[in-house]
């Protein structure tokens, strides 16, 4: 009977493994399967490591089981002493040496591309006009949220970032509250938003998001920061070059103009009721704002970053964000009836670019 509990113990463990790992396989957010130069870089020294540290494993475990076979007491006797080997330099020397071998092949390539990574001397460069030559982003970490501004656009968005494919992407990453890291698994990173210093480093996006199963890439906050920390995620769209240009236009559109459906009641009620204290509809400006801004908002692939992007979770969310995202600075409002639920969740649906 024990032993069949045992058996069923061990399958068990096996099947909660299987789910754990299947996780592994979503392009989306998984580094094994990277999307980008810095993501292929960290995985082919991720491979590099595993390889070498395997082999060390492999040996000594070889090793113990020659041991254990060739000396156990059965085959030689209580009484058999092995040779001893104690001051060999020919042994002292071996341990020694493959060590440092093996830290050598590990470093070299650590260094390498630990500089490559770093190296964003072209962040500041500008043509004979002036304007930037490549594209730069500021990254806000805040409770918990992301915005991402474009400075040599004039353009500002929050949790949904937007970049062009196969091109340097470069980032200032930066806290507004505690410490923040920003990560986007499956194409490279991660490095740490500080409050008071600015981490400079470029991603490259080779892989369109279109693609992917939800349309987007996945990025995480991998800094304990809150009791909402697990909940801090963003997404991210990667477009050709043309597609983004015209997404940045799109966006440049946006300042003073009105949601795209006649919702005028929910209008009203966003400007009347202080939600236009702390989120902007307009996509033109800086970053500083007290909450996310809302400008691309129908276009968004979550609501708050993770629950369903549908007109219902919107007006959860709105009525009491605390339940949801414990430890955010968005105020519960209750006074709303259910018809002023609906219209101000059809205005907020409305504000696209995309669309």
């Amino acid at each position: 009977m024990m032993k069949g509990l045992k058996k069923w113990r061990l399958f068990s463990l096996l099947a909660a493994l299987t789910v754990f790992l299947a996780g592994c396989g979503q392009e989306e957010l998984s580094t094994l399967l990277p999307a980008g130069e810095v993501g292929q870089d960290q995985f082919n020294l991720l491979m590099l490591t595993v390889i070498i540290m395997s082999v060390v494993i492999l040996v000594v475990v070889l090793i113990y089981v020659i041991a254990i076979v060739r000396f156990r007491r059965s085959k030689l006797g209580e009484k058999h002493i092995p040779e001893q080997v104690e001051g060999s330099h020919t042994l002292e020397l071996v341990w020694t040496i493959i060590p440092v071998i093996l830290v050598i092949i590990l470093a070299v390539p650590t260094v390498y591309y630990a500089y490559k990574l770093g190296d964003v001397s072209a962040m500041d460069a500008v043509d004979e006009e002036g304007v930037a030559e490549n594209l730069v982003v500021d990254v806000t970490a805040k409770l918990y949220w992301w915005e991402f501004e474009y400075p040599s656009l004039g353009i500002v968005t929050a949790q949904e970032l937007v970049v062009p494919t196969d091109e340097k992407v470069y980032f200032n990453l930066l806290a507004a509250d505690v410490k923040h890291s920003f990560w986007i698994p499956a194409v490279g990173g991660k490095m740490d938003n500080n409050v008071e210093n600015v981490n400079k480093f470029y991603l490259v996006f080779e892989k369109e998001s279109k693609d992917l199963k939800d349309g987007v890439f996945y990025g995480k906050c991998a800094e304990l920061c809150g009791p909402s920390h697990a909940l801090m995620d963003f997404k991210v769209k990667s477009l050709p070059r043309a597609e983004f240009d015209q997404w940045v236009t799109a966006m440049q559109a946006t300042d003073d103009r009105v949601a795209d459906v006649a919702t005028s009641e929910g209008e009203e009620l966003f400007k009347n009721n202080s939600c236009i204290g702390c989120h902007a509809t307009s996509a033109v400006g800086e970053t500083g704002a007290q909450g996310p801004n809302l400008a691309t908002f129908g276009d968004r692939n979550r609501v708050a970053g993770f629950m369903d992007h549908t007109t219902e979770s919107l007006k959860k969310w709105i009525v009491d964000p605390q339940q949801y995202k414990p430890g955010n600075l968005m105020p519960a409002t209750t006074h709303f009836s259910d018809q002023e639920l609906d219209a101000l969740a059809e205005y907020l649906m409305g504000l696209t670019v995309e669309k």
